[in-house]
């Protein structure tokens, strides 16, 4: 396994330790460019570490470029960054730091390529490669993270306790480059996650939220949520989903461990999507399901309302965990309401009018909701799968029909609150919303067309059946 800059980088990296030479500190590029280059993974990101001043360092290397006001300059951390082509160069000195028992802010003083070294959090992490002129390329590694890189390893370059006591985000890390690579985490590694997860809790939820969301993104996210959970982690940032664990039998008759359902569901829709929001849906689809749980001598099992609790915990849990509280949060909580209406549709005959109210509510997500609802087949029941991937096709395509015959998505009412107090003189009151309703239920009912002059005449009709006249 070797290490070899792209010809495309080579006059940027040379010139970094010409600037480097120029000011007398030793330079090296570190960190995640290293470990990436070597398995072949993109990266945009160049993390450039000197024996010396990050900040003049990087104003040298603009000056080099022929860049004016190019740097931005991160005085409280003593960072500074720098774009080139397409990527991002950050620049630091080499340092050492030390943490007292209840933050994770450091103390950070000055130090060598070595203390720098220490301090990051595993060993594949922790290569550098030399860019100053007398030994241009040589490569760093004091921890064995080339051996593990080969092993497919992620392990702490000093003992784990004192890899996460001083910084506890290393233990979502650890979890998220397994997941995100497809690596194993290291025996005494993963002891140590377990050692010291409640220091998790003195971490910003920001920051731990950053960390999750690349587990949820990476290509099979149940391996990372099952880590967590294993080493005590999620129960500390998302409680509710452990909850979902276990299986309860009575009478003979047992209910589907929600917990392994819903990461099947997420590595399912993970199969067809990125996007972060539609994968949270999946996580949350069936939160609510532990106090909804109900046994029924002849129904068995029931979890009733479990859709609309659920969708009620979304703010608070967005909330809690600093997730934006915004359209994305209004986008998961509308998926998690609706997400058995597709599949429940086929257990009768399929109307026009619960399409249109489907394609009304759901209304430019309607695709997304699909693809969730396609995700949550998980039984092992292979006849029982055939049947409800079957019933979904068939929902799928009168979906479209009854699109493209009556072009609800998206739906705008044909006729405004504006046109019915005009049309009657009246002001804002409670008949203009029941005429408003009226001509909504009538469409999605099929009693009238979507169109403007359909629903004004039926305007006229209902107005009269409140004593309301045109006023000429």
């Amino acid at each position: 396994m070797e290490f070899s800059f792209y010809e495309d980088e080579l006059q940027l990296v040379k010139l970094i330790g010409q600037a480097g030479d120029g000011l007398g500190y030793p330079t090296f590029v570190v960190g995640g460019f290293v470990r990436d280059r070597m398995i072949n993974r993109p990266t945009k990101d160049l993390d450039i570490v000197c024996v010396g001043d990050g900040i003049k360092l990087a104003t040298k290397v603009s000056d080099l470029l022929g860049l004016k006001r190019a740097v931005t300059v991160f005085k409280r951390f003593g960072t500074a960054m720098l774009k080139h082509g397409d990527l991002e160069v950050e620049f630091v000195g080499a340092r050492k730091e030390s943490y007292s028992t209840d933050s994770r802010k450091p103390d950070v003083t000055p130090g060598s390529l070595a203390d720098d070294q220490n301090r990051r959090d595993f060993t594949i992490n922790a290569l550098a490669v030399s860019l100053n002129e007398a030994n241009f390329g040589e490569l760093i590694d004091s921890f064995g993270g080339v051996k593990h890189l080969g092993e497919r390893l992620i392990k702490t370059p000093l003992e784990p306790g004192k890899t996460f006591s001083d910084d506890p985000l290393r233990m979502m890390r650890a979890v998220r480059f397994a997941s995100q690579l497809d690596y194993d985490i290291d025996p005494e590694t993963f002891e140590g996650i377990k050692e010291y997860k409640d220091r998790i809790q003195i971490v910003s939820k920001e920051r731990i939220m950053v960390e999750l969301n690349k587990i949820i993104l990476s290509p099979i996210p149940s391996t990372g949520i099952n880590l967590l959970s294993e080493a005590g982690l999620l129960e500390y940032i998302l409680p509710e989903f452990e909850k979902l664990r276990g299986v309860e039998i009575r009478n003979g008759i047992g209910h589907k461990d929600n917990y392994y359902h819903t990461l099947a569901v997420l590595d399912n829709l993970s199969r067809e999507t990125e996007n972060l929001w539609l994968r949270w849906a999946a996580i949350l689809h069936d939160i609510a399901k532990p106090p909804t749980k109900r046994f029924n001598n002849q129904a068995g099992w029931t979890f009733h309302g479990h859709e609309v609790l659920g969708a009620k915990w979304v703010p608070k849990i967005f909330k809690r965990l600093r997730l934006p509280l915004d359209h994305k949060m209004k986008y998961v909580q509308k998926l998690v309401r609706l997400h058995l209406r597709p599949i429940s549709l086929t257990n009768a005959d399929i109307t026009d009018s619960a399409m249109r109210r489907l394609l009304f509510d759901a209304g430019e997500d309607i695709d997304d909701l699909m693809m969730l609802c396609k995700a949550d087949i998980t039984s092992k029941n292979a006849q029982k799968v055939k049947r409800i991937k079957q019933n979904y096709e068939i929902v799928k395509q009168k979906l479209k029909e009854v699109e493209e015959k009556d072009e609800i998505r998206n739906w705008q009412p044909p006729i405004s609150g504006e046109l019915i107090m005009k049309t009657f003189g009246i002001q804002p009151s409670r008949e203009v919303g029941t005429i408003k309703d009226s001509i909504r239920e009538a469409i999605l009912d099929g009693v009238i067309p979507n169109d403007y002059d359909a629903a004004y005449t039926y305007m006229i009709q209902e107005a009269e059946k409140l004593g309301l006249e045109v006023k000429s």
